[in-house]
């Protein structure tokens, strides 16, 4: 979330992200949640709801540095209406900067951004289902995709069948705010989306950190919590994670996890700069996870 005292950061000179670098440079890839909207237009015209958010163009040039991709499927980039929307697309093409979860229709929102590294084709989506719906894309509106599990479940078969991909990651927004623990319809949704062929499921938006499930071999991280983001006083919604995996054809056979402090500025720092690494062993596929210096 680039607005507010980040933003101000930002016009400072500051870099948010720069406590994290080094762990978001050394990967192939790098994908965030982009919790505003970015744009010139748009200012005073705000969607009526309690907290809007929308970042100074500047912003874009700090993304470029550590994203490869953004999941524009959440319920503030739509804050500032369509033209804002719009400009913020065109931001980021002008950037190079890839995005899912969101496009300037309804079936560019649902298409999968196919990203090839090393020899793997990796299919990325992105849903929202947190209210208001009003932003969704339609057949010739811009906006974001909105989270139906039928159209889920055929977007991630479509992934595989259509585009031909090796491995599937959606990114959720979803989940009810400040609870620590997932919810029966987070479960049933993540689980069916594994079972369609998604390879691990990322979720966001409860403002806290929530249980982490493995099913069938594949990871499923409910809720990784704030990252950059200021507002909040209570340690538990000042504490985020940045998930790195590990994959090959098969799937995720490793990842770790760095657990993020945010300041009183909405800027991360790690807790330790050592991971807490988990992989899999065996057939049954159980996860061993402890600390590691790598």
């Amino acid at each position: 979330m680039l607005d507010g005292i980040p933003g101000g950061a930002i016009k400072a000179g500051r870099n948010p992200f720069a406590y994290f670098a080094r762990i978001l440079d050394s990967a192939d890839i790098r994908i965030g949640n982009l919790e505003c909207v970015i744009a010139s237009r748009g200012r005073g015209r705000p969607e009526r709801k309690p907290f809007t958010f929308r970042a100074n163009p500047d912003a874009v040039n700090v993304l470029k540095g550590h994203f490869t991709a953004l999941s524009l499927a959440n319920n503030h980039t739509g804050d500032f209406g369509r033209a804002a929307f719009s400009d913020m697309l065109d931001l980021l093409e002008a950037q190079k900067i890839s995005f899912f979860g969101g496009g300037r229709n309804l079936a560019e929102a649902h298409a999968p951004l196919l990203i090839e590294r090393n020899g793997l084709r990796i299919a990325l989506l992105g849903y929202n289902e947190i209210f208001p719906r009003g932003f969704e894309a339609d057949h010739d509106t811009p906006g974001l995709a909105w989270s139906e599990d039928e159209q889920v479940i055929a977007d991630i078969r479509n992934a595989r069948s259509v585009h031909h991909a090796d491995l599937v990651i959606p990114f959720m927004h979803w989940g009810i705010e400040h609870e620590h623990h997932a919810s029966a319809r987070q479960r049933q949704l993540a689980r069916a989306m594994i079972d369609a062929g998604a390879n691990a499921v990322i979720g966001g938006h409860p403002h806290v950190t929530q249980d982490i499930e493995q099913y069938k071999g594949s990871p499923i991280f409910y809720s990784l919590g704030n990252f950059v983001f200021d507002g909040f006083k209570d340690e538990d919604n000042n504490t985020g994670w940045l998930i790195r995996l590990e994959v090959d054809r098969s799937g995720v056979h490793r990842w770790q996890l760095y657990v993020a402090r945010t300041d009183r500025e909405g800027i991360p720092h790690p807790v330790s700069p050592r991971p807490r690494s988990c992989w899999q062993r065996g057939q049954g596929m159980k996860t061993v996870c402890g600390d590691s210096g790598d």
